[in-house]
């Protein structure tokens, strides 16, 4: 299985997409079409963490002033479910491997997986 989350308008997230090759993706823009229970359920049995999925970087984050509180992992998925755009983008995952967020490791780890 290939699946890419990402978000349309984040422009890293165009950027990321159009310098890896998605051939053979299933594409699926959270805005539009927000992540379900059984699909957070996948990313968490491939990342073992909510917390590995969530943007902390997130403006809603400083806003809620969730960083000054202590989050178990079950408000890390509430959070994911509730809202969008705290999901860690993009989230590409190939076959049984996860890759979370934009960093430039991460990335390279992912065109190395994909070949």
């Amino acid at each position: 299985m290939k699946k890419v989350y990402f978000l349309q308008t984040c422009d890293t997230c165009r950027r990321i997409l159009k310098e890896v090759n998605l051939d053979g993706f299933e594409r699926q823009e959270i805005k539009s079409n927000p992540i379900s229970v059984n699909q957070l359920e996948e990313m968490y049995a491939l990342s073992g963490s909510y917390e590995a999925l969530f943007n902390k970087r997130a403006k809603l984050y400083k806003a809620m002033d969730l960083k000054n509180q202590d989050l178990s992992e079950a408000d890390y998925r509430q959070y994911l479910l509730d809202e969008y755009t705290f999901l860690k983008r993009p989230v590409f995952i190939v076959d049984n491997s996860i890759f979370i967020g934009n960093s430039k490791k991460e990335i390279e780890k992912l065109k190395e997986k994909i070949g």
